[in-house]
């Protein structure tokens, strides 16, 4: 899952170099069919077994990754690569909130200072409604979290990478059918050599690998430790920003990101911990009273 993070971390600024507002959903169909195409040389005879359930789930699980995928390209075409992937750490703090089981009340706390660093980072340059750039990544991030949440929850997943192959195909429908529509398959032609090696790293790296690998290690572990795991994709998006495409951060900037980084980690740290064993019964001695359920329903002492 590190390896993951750090991909996608590199993904913000593939996306902004190679989408342009006008053709989001050509870019994404044209993404996701080459994905899917790969996917499917890969899998060979596989595709033969593919069972309902996997079909089932991975047509949901696609569903989702689309309204991810839509949102948050568009939000990186209207706002920093760094910007995107520090806002997309609030993955972090929902997932567990969405997830089955207590969190520790200690949570909210390093919660409440990732949601506050995301807040001073769309301000940095200066206090104003944020952007919708911002506002459209918030929305993915809290979109990947029900991602995550409903793969840990779906049973009958069998083969990662068939599940993983129905989702590209879904994304690639849900994105061709609108691409077409809009008339988007002319941007698509006019892309660069460039733009179209990102698309195929995109495609290739940032999809086949990572969605796969997830949906394996969702099935191995709680929904809140993949989530976390991947805490350190903002790292990745602002060294990545910050070394190749020469982005800066003003003071607030760099303080909003320092308390979203800080935040998640500390976050990771507590929702790993182990809980606490519970305290064994006192036994009842000589003297002492013990509860007991009454046929009325009431409780009563005796001794």
């Amino acid at each position: 899952m590190l390896a993951v993070a750090a991909v996608w971390g590199s993904s913000y600024l593939a996306i902004k170099e190679s989408a342009v507002p006008s053709g989001v959903f050509g870019f994404l169909a044209v993404r996701f069919t080459l994905a899917a195409v790969v996917l499917a040389v890969l899998m060979g005879r596989r595709l033969r077994r593919i069972t309902r359930a996997e079909l089932a789930s991975g047509s949901l699980f696609g569903v989702i990754l689309a309204v991810i995928c839509i949102a948050e390209t568009y939000g990186v075409t209207q706002t920093s690569a760094s910007n995107a992937g520090l806002i997309m750490a609030l993955t972090v703090v929902v997932t567990p909130l969405l997830a089955r089981g207590g969190t520790p009340a200690l949570f909210y706390v390093p919660a409440a200072m990732v949601v506050l660093g995301c807040a001073l980072l769309t301000q940095s340059g200066g206090f104003t409604a944020p952007g919708a750039g911002d506002a459209l990544i918030a929305l993915a991030a809290v979109v990947r979290a029900l991602h995550i949440t409903v793969m840990a929850r779906r049973p009958g997943i069998v083969d990662p990478a068939a599940v993983t192959l129905i989702q590209l195909c879904t994304v690639s429908v849900l994105t061709a059918v609108p691409a077409v529509l809009l008339g988007q398959s002319g941007a698509v032609l006019d892309m660069s050599l460039c733009q179209w090696a990102l698309t195929g790293y995109l495609a290739i790296a940032c999809t086949v690998f990572a969605f796969g690998l997830q949906v394996w290690a969702v099935r191995r572990s709680s929904p809140a430790r993949v989530a976390l795991m991947l805490g350190t994709e903002p790292v990745w998006a602002v060294l990545i920003a910050v070394c190749l495409a020469g982005e800066s951060l003003t003071p607030v900037g760099l303080l909003g990101a320092a308390m979203v980084l800080a935040g998640t980690q500390w976050g990771r740290a507590v929702q790993s911990r182990p809980a606490a064993p519970a305290p064994a019964p006192l036994p009842a001695g000589p003297g002492m009273r013990s509860p007991m359920l009454s046929r009325g329903g009431r409780w009563r002492s005796c001794r």
